[in-house]
């Protein structure tokens, strides 16, 4: 197994990403959170992968082995915050509204010089104060460890718009659909409907930031119509999808 990277500070900056750019998994002492205004920025650990657009950000506590990928061009915001400064309360990855305020506290941290000043510790405290106020998001992607659970979440990966039910699917994992409906509940926390929604929520703000069609996203996805898509990813993200690549 490949050492992972350590860093004892979580960086307070912003860098750019290109289209499918990767930072490999890496840990740091500080928590931090991760914010990307303009195409998704996706972090995976060995629990899954969490994703976020425009409007969201990720919370990861400190030592969380995680890496980035970027779908689209990313500003990536990076905030980091010390370690016993925990205003989620959280020790696992979330994703975070990001209202008006949010983001433009976020900005003005990560894109201005790092110092002590009064001015700065009291734009961070507000900050904080923001961050206790945002809901969380369920963008999540869990991952599977049951080998027959990995088999059926590899086909739907592979093929989002796949649309054979579990039983179908159980009979090529080698599994029972009984069983597998449990591995989904016990292992993923979700059901097997839910979690292939998040799945095809996950490919289809994938391939938005990459400006393919949404009558495209929509079928390659396997959405029934382009309507059942639209009003899946309103309810998700708070927007259309025909809007995704218009937002600052």
């Amino acid at each position: 197994m490949p050492d992972i990277r350590h860093y004892p500070e979580a960086p307070t900056r912003t860098r750019a990403m290109t289209p499918g750019e990767h930072i490999e998994a890496h840990r740091h002492d500080d928590h931090q959170v991760v914010y990307a205004g303009s195409g998704v920025l996706a972090v995976t650990t060995d629990a899954g992968t969490w994703f976020a657009p425009g409007n969201r950000a990720i919370w990861v506590p400190a030592g969380c082995v995680h890496a980035h990928r970027a779908h689209g061009h990313l500003a990536l915001h990076l905030l980091g915050l010390p370690a016993d400064t925990n205003p989620l309360g959280l020790d696992t990855p979330a994703v975070l509204s990001v209202d008006p305020l949010l983001r433009e506290l976020i900005l003005a941290c990560t894109l201005g010089p790092e110092d002590d000043t009064p001015e700065r510790l009291r734009l961070r405290a507000v900050l904080l104060d923001r961050l206790r106020a945002s809901p969380q998001q369920p963008v999540h992607l869990p991952a599977p460890t049951d080998p027959r659970l990995k088999a059926v979440c590899g086909m739907l990966h592979h093929d989002p718009a796949d649309p054979r039910t579990l039983a179908a699917l159980a009979a090529g994992a080698g599994a029972g659909q009984r069983t597998l409906s449990r591995l989904f509940r016990s292992e993923l926390g979700m059901t097997f409907p839910q979690w292939r929604t998040q799945l095809r929520l996950y490919h289809a703000l994938r391939m938005l930031a990459d400006d393919v069609p949404v009558t495209s996203v929509a079928r390659r996805c396997g959405w029934s119509s382009t309507s059942a898509f639209i009003d899946v990813f309103r309810r998700a993200f708070g927007h259309t999808p025909g809007t995704y690549n218009r937002r600052p």
